[in-house]
């Protein structure tokens, strides 16, 4: 996104970490948090009662069941540029993200090459938003138009706006994001019936946002559901916040509330998701005492993926993202350098994109996540790991294989590091 000799405005990008930096002018952000502080009112309102009943009715929701079709995703960014397509064919991923801010929407030609650089892959369009066209609805209108348009026979589904629980995305309420995304489902409704809108993408364990959302008066729909769900940026995906909600139990909660909104679908995406990594600053998203180790993050991110699809409520999970100096599959500081993750990132696929779950369970620290293998001849998969320090010794399985695709054959225990592990 060029941000070249533009205008100062209270919201800047931060190429390094690929988001806005925080408002540093306070005037202004106290200023636009006054006027529209009354939609708190109704968010609070709303979620005082909706949450609670969800908590309470969460067990009798079940997930539908999953196959892999459109489960494993990838978020790739135009910016990061052509040598993309390459290393997706090498990991062979079928599902991508990728945004499309409003803010360079004179270049939109570049973004529609960009996509149809990856015939071969299933796409979402992330709609990045910026102050001036939440403002404008006259101008919105005419480029969310534009969008469509563009991606007209090429995509037909678009998450409308991003993080909007964020003030340094744009958003001060819930109210003007609804008004925003109220524009797109004119739009789709009016000429692009087919299209597929997702929101209200709303990021980290803030369901209050959600809540106010999914439960609103204003005649519009989400035909998928979104979110950004980060569980424990310094931690592993089974901890837990609140003292119980640990990655199954948000999304529980998540499937819950779309179930019981009418005015969406449960159909989930998780449209971004990583943790941030140790000794990468300028371009770590967070401090570094939330980051962690390049082999940590290839097993948090194995282990979130396998709770997600083991849940059967989540139908895609875009990692965030292909490229990336501070939280990326791939790092390019330099030279282009595969971390640990990506090849992770490849086995998981290579076993598990044309898979069918049968079950996930869990007792105690030990998960296993069991799979049939469409690719395999429906062979039976378990991939099994713990969540603790502990290792435990496996016996009585036929072939197994660790994260990296090696095969074991003696001595193989169960550690915080999933194996596949081949019924016999």
């Amino acid at each position: 996104m060029k941000r070249k000799n533009m205008k100062k405005t209270p919201f800047n990008w931060d190429k390094n970490s690929d988001q806005p930096y925080s408002i540093e002018d306070k005037e202004y952000k106290n200023m636009m948090r006054k006027k529209n502080m009354y939609d708190y009112i109704p968010m609070l309102f709303s979620s005082s009662i909706i949450l609670p009943i969800s908590l309470m009715v969460s067990y009798f929701f079940k997930g539908k069941g999953n196959d892999s079709k459109d489960f494993f995703g990838m978020g790739v960014n135009l910016d990061k540029g052509e040598a993309q397509i390459e290393l997706i064919k090498e990991l062979n991923c079928k599902n991508l993200l990728i945004r499309v801010p409003l803010e360079d929407i004179a270049n939109i030609n570049k973004y529609v090459s960009f996509v149809k650089s990856f015939p071969q892959c299933k796409i979402v369009i992330n709609i990045l938003q910026n102050r001036k066209h939440i403002e404008n609805k006259v101008l919105l209108r005419k480029n969310l138009t534009l969008i469509f348009s563009s991606f007209k026979g090429i995509v037909n589904e678009f998450q409308i706006a991003n993080a909007i629980n964020r003030s340094k995305w744009g958003f001060f309420s819930v109210k003007e994001y609804l008004a925003f995304y109220l524009i797109a489902f004119n739009i789709r409704n009016e000429s692009f019936q087919n299209y597929v809108l997702i929101g209200p993408s709303v990021i980290d364990f803030e369901y209050h946002y959600t809540i106010r959302a999914l439960f609103n008066k204003l005649g519009i729909y989400f035909d998928k559901v979104s979110a950004l769900l980060y569980v424990d940026r310094k931690g592993a995906p089974e901890n837990k916040q609140l003292f119980t909600f640990d990655t199954s139990k948000k999304i529980d909660l998540l499937y819950t509330l779309a179930s019981l909104a009418k005015q969406s679908s449960n159909k989930i995406i998780i449209s971004e998701v990583n943790w941030p990594l140790s000794n990468t600053k300028p371009y770590a998203p967070t401090s570094e005492k939330e980051c962690v180790s390049e082999d940590e993050y290839a097993r948090f991110m194995l282990r979130y993926y396998l709770l997600a699809y083991g849940s059967s409520k989540i139908q895609s999970v875009f990692w965030h993202q292909l490229i990336a100096s501070g939280y990326g599959l791939v790092d390019n500081r330099k030279d282009l350098r595969k971390r640990t993750a990506f090849v992770v990132y490849k086995v998981m696929l290579s076993f598990l994109q044309d898979s069918k779950l049968v079950k996930y369970s869990q007792s105690k620290d030990l998960h296993v996540l069991t799979c049939t293998l469409n690719n395999k001849k429906n062979k039976k998969v378990d991939i099994i790991w713990l969540s603790s320090k502990r290792e435990i010794p496996l016996s009585e399985f036929g072939d197994v294989y660790d994260m990296f695709g090696k095969q074991l054959t003696k001595n193989i225990n169960i550690s915080q590091s999933p194996i596949y592990a081949y019924h016999k």
